[in-house]
């Protein structure tokens, strides 16, 4: 009796156990209409739910529609910075909120394709984690010159800097690829080009500046060592098995070709600073946040390791709230007040964001939000938790 009892123990233990850890029991089949359920199910309430989605209704970005004009206007400073990809007009606000996998609230057209900018950036961070995982690359702590060896990693400064520098983006790598140039990428507000060129270049890992060169030779890095197009990657080892629709594009400059194995591929942006970047709907941003939401599980299978966003979501030592292209919530320059620090983001121009928020098992999906505004939207939604 007294071992049947003990059994039943572990039995129940391990049941419990596994619980905790398979979070997520229900995900969308694709093609098919989204499950949703009242956010009172789950004690969270709804007049402050809805305040949350009528605040990201009213506030959008006020930049241009035409995404042209929003993009030359918002870095005008740059030199010689000019549209070499493709743009689209965006559409007006539109979002989703989902609590463990089910939808709890939904506004504007989520089907919609739009620009995302820099959220691209965390597409292609995991397109490194699914090298690693595969094991293209041993480490993300190698120096990225045993792998790129045709001269972009050439020089004592180059030669040091590893993956993780160019994820972290604490690289200060220098030089020009695509017609970019790094140091007139999002400049200092002081000094001019002979102090911008000139500049004194920091040790790798110490210093992080956010640059969409920098992020586009990381793109053209993974290119190399996958030595197929980066879309092709994401398509076949993560966006089909989870199930997103056949609706997205992701986009290099119009100049941004390499030769591979003798085939011409298009090396692919990390965000729309010049065009280009992924171009996607709000459902299958959320697909991709539910992915992360689950350390990486889509039903039964291992879409990335859990190991890999652990480390992508990791602050970085130059900046506590900078991880592997993920943003981190946490004490820092870049921090929400009054909302949870073990949220981590994606996030790009015009107010696009995936926020994952793994302790309440929730992906909020909001485009087209005045960025200025997301902490007050956050701070908001944060209240509608407050009864859970």
């Amino acid at each position: 009796m007294k071992n049947q009892k003990l059994t039943i123990i572990i039995f129940l233990t391990i049941i419990v156990g596994y619980n905790l850890n398979a979070q997520i029991s229900y995900f969308p089949e694709r093609n098919a209409d989204w499950e949703t359920k009242s956010s009172t199910v789950f004690n969270i309430d709804s007049i402050k739910l809805n305040e949350a989605v009528d605040f990201a209704k009213a506030n959008e970005y006020s930049g241009s529609r035409d995404l042209r004009i929003a993009i030359l206007k918002g870095f005008e400073r740059e030199p010689f910075h000019d549209i070499l990809g493709p743009t689209k007009k965006r559409g007006g606000p539109a979002g989703m909120i989902l609590k463990d996998g089910y939808v709890i609230a939904k506004w504007g057209d989520t089907k919609r394709v739009d620009m995302t900018f820099s959220v691209t950036k965390s597409f292609l961070s995991t397109t490194v984690g699914l090298a690693v995982d595969e094991g293209l690359i041993s480490s993300e702590t190698d120096k990225v010159v045993d792998y790129v060896w045709d001269g972009t990693f050439d020089g004592e400064h180059n030669s040091k800097i590893t993956w993780e520098h160019l994820l972290q983006q604490n690289s200060d790598w220098s030089g020009e690829i695509w017609g970019g140039k790094d140091w007139a990428d999002r400049p200092p507000r002081n000094g001019g080009l002979d102090d911008w060129k000139n500049r004194k270049l920091k040790e790798p890992g110490t210093f992080m500046e956010y640059n969409d060169v920098r992020v586009n030779v990381l793109a053209y890095s993974s290119l190399q060592v996958w030595r197929k197009p980066l879309p092709q990657v994401l398509k076949e080892n993560l966006m089909d098995k989870i199930g997103a629709s056949t609706t997205w594009r992701w986009f290099g400059y119009d100049n941004a070709w390499a030769t591979i194995d003798g085939l011409k591929m298009k090396s692919v942006t990390g965000g729309g600073h010049s065009g280009a970047g992924l171009f996607i709907s709000t459902e299958d941003m959320a697909r991709f946040g539910l992915l992360f939401l689950n350390d990486g599980q889509w039903k039964d299978e291992t879409i990335i390791s859990k190991d890999w966003i652990k480390k992508a979501t990791t602050p970085s030592t130059p900046n506590v709230n900078y991880g592997y292209m993920w943003w981190l919530n946490k004490k820092g320059p870049r921090h929400w007040e009054n909302v949870s620090e073990d949220i981590y983001y994606a996030a790009g121009f015009g107010g696009n964001f995936i926020i994952i928020d793994k302790a309440q098992n929730i992906v909020i999906v909001t485009r087209w939000l005045e960025p200025s505004k997301i902490e007050a939207f956050m701070q908001t939604f944060t209240k509608a938790l407050e009864t859970n």
